[in-house]
């Protein structure tokens, strides 16, 4: 029969244990990484023009950001469009910034500062090439604009970069066979009304508000760019970003147009760098996907956000908190 432990030496042996379990737990929980916290500090997102889709999806994506992430201070910025969403990006003078995946591509494949480092968090809607004349003008194609003169975008918009190639594409001189006039959509319109121009380029969401109020107070239509879809593949490699699409007929009712207008469209990116914070990254794009059906009951195009297109980034590469987000869904 084994002999007995004293009960003063159990007590001892006991209590013995208990203090290197508590020791041990102690130690753990010291070891142990914290959960992640809720991404907090500033951002900027750089957006577009005041009257543009960017600006206002950018304002709405903000009171998003704001409810699911309260401890994040977002601003946003302003500014002439994708070339000058990109530069401010890799300049560091923005976080996050939306921009059209051709104006991406050829940031990236003419080695601009930073292009390297840019990275993509979600696919979002389709922007749409219009082009805006007086009702009773006799413009049929891009072609018939030779002699001029058009509005075709600031300088370093997206908007600009593709009126461009359309001209090339139409074997038009963009200096030389029109009158540019470079601003933006928060001119155009009043430009056209006054005739101070006769027609101007756009490149948006559908609808445009600022093309949408231009249609109710005096007469314009849409002017078919359809056919230049096979002339602009023949540009280069940038040019792949655009597909052939069609804008309905009531995407502006005021125009009162009876048929589909054919144009081209390219896809928007929602785009930081690889500095940015995994957490916070993977956090901004949740919101993106979950917001999509309150921002589109304002922003249309919105409607259009998928969680099964968004990680389509081409030509950038998806950040890495944002393949995180995307991973986490996978059933």
């Amino acid at each position: 029969m084994a002999p007995r432990t004293p009960l003063g030496r159990r007590r001892t042996v006991w209590a013995g244990a208990l203090s290197a379990a508590l020791l041990a737990l102690l130690t753990w929980s010291l070891a142990a990484p914290p959960e992640d916290p809720v991404p907090g500090g500033r951002i900027t997102v750089a957006t577009g023009v005041p009257t543009g889709v960017y600006a206002k999806y950018g304002a709405l994506l903000k009171e998003d950001l704001h409810r699911d992430l309260p401890a994040l201070d977002v601003r946003l910025r302003l500014s002439t469009g994708s070339v000058d969403n990109l530069r401010r990006l890799a300049s560091g003078d923005a976080d996050f910034a939306i921009a059209t995946a051709d104006a991406a591509a050829d940031y990236v494949d003419n080695d601009r500062p930073g292009g390297d480092r840019l990275r993509a968090c979600a696919r979002l809607y389709d922007d749409y090439m219009q082009l805006v004349v007086p009702r009773d003008a006799p413009a049929q194609s891009i072609r018939d604009l030779k002699g001029l003169k058009v509005g075709v975008g600031a300088e370093g918009s997206g908007v600009q970069l593709i009126t461009r190639r359309l001209f090339e594409a139409a074997g038009l001189d963009f200096a030389k066979d029109i009158t540019p006039v470079q601003v933006g959509i928060d001119r155009m319109p009043g430009l056209l009304e006054k005739g101070d121009i006769d027609a101007f380029f756009w490149s948006g969401g559908l609808p445009t508000n600022a093309v949408l109020s231009l249609s109710r107070r005096m007469p314009v239509r849409l002017v078919q760019l359809g056919d230049m879809i096979g002339p602009l593949r023949t540009l280069g490699r940038e040019t792949r970003f655009y597909r052939a699409a069609v804008m309905p007929a009531d995407a502006y009712p005021d125009m009162r147009a009876t048929e589909v207008v054919k144009t081209i469209a390219v896809a928007n990116l929602l785009i930081t760098t690889e500095d940015t914070d995994a957490r916070l990254t993977e956090g901004v794009t949740r919101t993106v996907i979950a917001s999509r059906d309150r921002i589109g009951q304002v922003v249309h195009a919105a409607q259009l956000v998928d969680l099964r297109t968004a990680v389509f980034t081409d030509p950038l590469p998806l950040h890495s908190g944002a393949r995180r987000y995307y991973v986490s869904t996978k059933p």
